[in-house]
């Protein structure tokens, strides 16, 4: 029988999850943080679907008839962190191995190159080719490039659509906290109240830093790749189609980068 182990990216705002049966990615979702008590717990399970009960969302089932003959102490779990607290909770967990950035293969990586854009870039560039630009639409919005050597050659970091919009409700004495889910289509660029203002002046700005690193990418490499990611990547990429559509075109959307990184380096752990 394949082994199974359980992947965890542990993100700023979330934990997200996938089961493996050998190579296959069999499953993916995201949780809230857990609880150091309900981790304490979790080694404590007595069968894989025990456990995958416990960690899963209540709104969620996992199909798990290919997990029934699974033995029944706590499958080897993989975690890439970019919390350090989050992640010294997590090594309580039996058979925990936490990846490293010299487990990836990357050239050129600096020492403070966070896990989470390494191993998207890996995973990415592995699966469809190098040069390959990430782009990571969560807390943070990322830019992570590699070259058709697989060489690290840079990228950038500005705050994300929603720690935007937090920020501007928070710092500020008169601006409202706005909230994402109200605008899934694009607001007016030239807004006539506030909180459509605040929008338009986020939206617009991000969408064109995006595509400004996008053709600043196709200049260095004609035929390089790009793949995004992240919670925000559905609606940012549906404004990139209202607006650019002959970039969107060339874009690949896949959610589980990080977990593709981890799957090509796993068997070297």
């Amino acid at each position: 029988m394949e082994e199974i182990w359980l992947a965890l990216e542990i993100g700023n705002s979330r934990l997200h999850w996938a089961l493996f049966i050998g190579k296959k990615l069999y499953s993916a979702w995201d949780t809230h943080y857990l609880a150091e008590s309900v981790i304490q717990q979790l080694a404590k399970c007595q069968t894989l679907d025990h456990l995958l009960l416990a960690i899963s969302p209540p709104h969620q089932k996992i199909s798990r008839e290919n997990t029934s003959s699974s033995p029944s102490s706590p499958p080897p779990l993989l975690v890439a962190s970019v919390v350090p607290s989050q992640t010294a909770i997590w090594q309580t967990y039996p058979n925990t191995r936490v990846i490293t950035l010299d487990q990836v293969s990357l050239k050129g990586v600096y020492p403070t190159l966070g896990i989470d854009r390494a191993l998207a870039l890996w995973g990415a560039g592995k699966t469809w080719g190098f040069p390959m630009l990430v782009i990571d639409a969560g807390t943070a919005l990322t830019f992570t490039a590699a070259d058709a050597n697989e060489c690290l050659i840079g990228g950038a970091i500005l705050p994300g659509l929603g720690l935007q919009f937090t920020t501007l409700g928070q710092q500020t004495g008169q601006l409202p906290l706005v909230e994402m889910q109200g605008f899934p289509s694009l607001p007016p660029r030239f807004a006539l109240n506030t909180t459509e203002a605040i929008q338009s002046g986020v939206i617009y700005t991000i969408l064109a830093g995006i595509k400004d690193f996008i053709e600043a990418w196709w200049k260095l490499f004609p035929d390089g790749k790009i793949a995004i990611k992240g919670g925000d990547r559905t609606l940012l990429l549906n404004y990139l189609q209202a607006l650019y559509p002959e970039i969107t075109a060339y874009l690949i959307m896949e959610a589980n980068l990080i977990f593709l990184g981890m799957q090509k380096i796993v068997k070297l752990l």
